[in-house]
């Protein structure tokens, strides 16, 4: 079945909008520090926009009448977050802010040219169509400010 395209896209913007109220005001010490669960939350947003880039193209991908590239069993997947996770951890907070930006664009963008197929969730692997992904992180995100009281 079909995902409303305005419904998806508002979807997608309030998680951002909740995600960037969490992370507000957060010092680049405090975005970079590796205290929460081992992650710093430039971790958090370094992977959050590494699965935007992801949905983005596999909206295409599906959009042009192709199958998903991301069905992954979990232990690819946990396998897949920690290589991204390593190979982001070296980006600097300016570069990592940046790539939320852009990925997140590009997921909006893609969205919104998606054809019928392409809001099609059931054709979707690991990266799904509609995802909770980011509200997850904001959550942890949020449950770290409170335990550092910041």
């Amino acid at each position: 079945m079909a995902e409303d395209r305005d419904a998806l896209l508002k979807h997608y913007r309030e998680m951002r909008g909740e995600l960037l109220a969490a992370i507000n005001g957060l010092s680049d010490e405090l975005m970079t520090e590796r205290s929460l669960d081992g992650w710093s939350v430039k971790d958090h947003l370094a992977h959050l926009a590494l699965w935007d880039d992801i949905r983005a193209g596999e909206v295409a991908r599906i959009s042009a009448g192709h199958e998903s590239a991301w069905r992954m069993t979990g232990e690819q997947d946990a396998v897949y977050n920690a290589v991204g996770h390593d190979l982001r951890q070296a980006l600097s907070l300016h570069q990592v802010r940046w790539e939320l930006a852009t990925s997140r664009q590009r997921l909006l963008d893609a969205i919104s040219s998606a054809t019928a197929r392409g809001l099609d969730a059931s054709l979707y692997g690991e990266a799904g169509l509609r995802s909770s992904h980011e509200a997850q992180h904001t959550g942890w995100i949020k449950r770290w400010r409170g335990d550092k009281g910041v």
